[in-house]
């Protein structure tokens, strides 16, 4: 690996925001050939762009696949987080959330502890609620 890769780097690069700043990311991004794509950075850029940015759902899972499948992006786990952007898209859960639940379907778990009934969305996975005293 040359580098891991910052967040900053991909919005600029996503965004061309500031153009100076986007020209270099993209540079970089396009000479270097190995550069390593974190999970913790892939959910704060999905934060940056739907915060700041405002971007659209369809919008930031279009990017989130872009990185996934950029020739110098190497992922510990690219299957994982292409699922975790199929679910944050298709059943409209956060992407934390998203990404949770694409880790439980990959280890076989298939159940999550959490007040959020927004998982239920997702079938593949059963959501436990801790009892409330």
């Amino acid at each position: 690996m040359t580098a891991f890769v910052d967040t900053n780097v991909l919005i600029r690069h996503l965004t061309g925001d500031p153009p100076d700043m986007a020209w270099a990311a993209r540079e970089y991004l396009r000479t270097e050939t190995e550069l390593l794509l974190t999970d913790v950075v892939t959910a704060e850029t999905v934060y940056v762009l739907e915060s700041f940015y405002e971007a659209p759902r369809a919008q930031v899972a279009q990017a989130l696949r872009s990185l996934v499948t950029f020739d110098s992006l190497v992922c510990v786990d690219p299957a994982l987080l292409l699922r975790a952007v199929e679910v944050y898209e298709t059943h409209k859960v956060d992407f934390a959330e998203a990404y949770l639940l694409a880790r439980a379907e990959s280890t076989g778990a298939q159940r999550v502890a959490s007040f959020d009934r927004s998982l239920e969305r997702v079938e593949t996975i059963e959501r436990v609620e801790p009892v409330r005293k």
